[in-house]
């Protein structure tokens, strides 16, 4: 039995090798990722999980896992900070205020059959000063991440409240993955 990784996050495959999971095949899968007219965050993290899942070729003897991180703002879903302007909009939405961090995983078992769980964390930064912004933003870090930050660099001094799954925030939730793969019949040690 074969392991496919459909992400080409290198903080996904870290996280897998922390339970001793080596993906034996890594794939980016190529999907739409706009969310949908009136898509609520926790549905669209499981349908882009499942999405990322379904897209890649696998074979009789593979099973494929995949993952979707999601930062939620009430009902609004926040883009990934593709440039350092929406980065800057994305921190200053979220300065001093509680957000909801939502990572989804989809693991397609060697019966077709895709099994999904979202773990959903609460996450509460800190008031950020426009100074504060300027020089996480110069850093780099949280630039092309879900939300415009990465919590496992410099924006974990931001963090004063988490409930939920550290590992979930950086990218994907390990103890429902770990159950995921044992349902799916995965060996794990």
């Amino acid at each position: 039995m074969r392991l496919v990784l459909a992400s080409t996050s290198p903080r996904r495959r870290d996280l897998l090798a922390r339970i001793g999971v080596m993906p034996d095949r890594v794939v980016g899968p190529h999907i739409d990722e706009n969310p949908l007219k009136g898509e609520l965050p926790r549905v669209y993290a499981v349908r882009l999980a499942e999405a990322k899942a379904r897209a890649v070729a696998r074979a009789e003897d593979e099973i494929v896992v995949a993952g979707d991180t999601t930062i939620a703002l009430g009902r609004r879903i926040l883009p990934p900070a593709e440039t350092e302007a929406v980065q800057r909009e994305l921190l200053a939405a979220l300065s001093g205020r509680r957000h909801h961090c939502l990572s989804a995983v989809c693991v397609i078992g060697l019966d077709g059959r895709a099994r999904v769980r979202l773990a959903d964390t609460i996450v509460a930064f800190k008031r950020l000063s426009a100074a504060e912004i300027d020089r996480y933003v110069a850093c780099g870090e949280g630039l092309g991440k879900a939300g415009g930050y990465a919590i496992q660099g410099r924006a974990e001094a931001f963090v004063r409240f988490l409930s939920g799954t550290h590992s979930g925030v950086v990218g994907l939730p390990l103890f429902d993955t770990r159950a995921l793969l044992e349902s799916a019949g995965y060996p794990l040690s």
